[in-house]
């Protein structure tokens, strides 16, 4: 599949990341850890790098929270923003600190002199500002004038809190616009793509439990991303932010965009499955998500339960499994490599043929 032509937009540094302009899009999570605590916030983030996320958002609450910041700007793998709410000398604390993000509305930081000092601090420190509206936070005026917090109005309110900072010179900006409805935020992104050129990161807010979750994002990322809108992504689960990676990635791949370690394939269960294919292709999942070689790897893995068919279901696979009840064979693009009996000695052999692959993809 050809990748889908890019929306072109103004390209920002958050420290050695490329946001926009045709860079690649960037996959974004954020820490649930107590910012205060450096330890296990640095653990989380390190687990967020290990699984591909690429900047890491973190929740400064407090004068504590902000006193831990440069612990963990100084060792993190990756650029971090400031999630900041109201006080904007938490913000300067954030700059202070080293971190070349933040997540802020100049509009309600408190006033004027705030968004002077605010916007002079991010450009001495070469740091980006990310308009950040939901849809719980539109203003009231904003609600009255479109009935609500429709797309239109949240367009309109990250354009006012846009001008702020325009107003001071200041134009190393990005814009998110979430919603928890798919369609507003499908739409509100499109209007937005329409009005200014600025960097667009994508996300779901409150997109809900994994499996809904994911739903939501999928269809209205996806969507996004292949009319060529988006910069920068986050997958918003209420689960284990290591989740809402994956889910990234795997939105990114099926878009066509970008694709970070091997593809697994595997068929629907029917009458004629005669293996515990559910078991074995989660088994093989789970090892291809430990194996320290896949990650650079861009091999497609098939798992297949009938031994008739599979091998030419899955022909394009680098590497495959389909059992029957008897035996299973291993194949690669669609010719048998190996004929093994047993159920647990297929998986075996299955899992030793793919090290060998992966270890020499690398």
């Amino acid at each position: 599949m050809n990748a889908p032509h890019r929306n072109h937009t103004r390209q920002l540094r958050l420290g050695n990341v490329l946001i926009g302009g045709g860079a690649p899009v960037v996959v974004q999570s954020m820490t649930n850890t107590d910012t205060r605590d450096a330890t296990a916030t640095l653990e989380q983030i390190q687990k967020l790098c290990d699984a591909g996320c690429e900047v890491v958002r973190l929740a400064v609450p407090d004068e504590k929270a902000a006193s831990a910041l440069k612990t963990i700007a100084d060792r993190s793998p990756v650029p971090l923003v400031a999630d900041i709410h109201f006080d904007y000398r938490l913000a300067l604390a954030a700059l202070d600190a080293g971190l070349k993000g933040l997540r802020i509305n100049p509009g309600n930081i408190g006033g004027e002199g705030p968004v002077d000092n605010l916007a002079a601090a991010a450009r001495a420190n070469g740091a980006v500002i990310r308009v950040g509206v939901n849809s719980g936070s539109v203003e009231k005026d904003l609600l009255e004038r479109f009935g609500g917090p429709t797309p239109e109005a949240l367009v309109e309110s990250a354009l006012s809190h846009v001008r702020m900072l325009e107003k001071r010179g200041f134009y190393d900006i990005k814009v998110s616009l979430k919603s928890s409805s798919v369609t507003d935020t499908i739409a509100a992104y499109r209007l937005m793509a329409e009005r200014a050129d600025y960097p667009l990161h994508l996300g779901v807010t409150e997109a809900g439990t994994p499996m809904r979750g994911t739903v939501k994002s999928a269809v209205g990322l996806g969507l996004l991303l292949f009319e060529g809108i988006g910069d920068t992504i986050r997958v918003s689960l209420t689960a284990d932010p290591v989740r809402e990676v994956a889910v990234a990635w795997e939105i990114l791949r099926a878009v066509g965009l970008r694709s970070r370690g091997p593809e697994i394939v595997s068929c629907p269960t029917c009458g004629r499955t005669e293996i515990d294919l559910i078991g074995m292709a989660e088994k093989v999942e789970e090892y291809v998500q430990s194996h320290p070689a896949a990650a650079a790897s861009r091999l497609k893995i098939a798992v297949m339960g009938c031994v008739v068919n599979g091998p030419g279901e899955a022909r394009e696979a680098d590497i495959g499994l389909a059992g029957g009840r008897d035996k299973g064979v291993i194949f690669r693009k669609g010719k048998v490599l190996r004929s093994v009996n047993g159920q647990d000695a297929l998986l075996a052999a299955f899992l030793e043929e793919l090290d060998k692959l992966l270890t020499q993809s690398n």
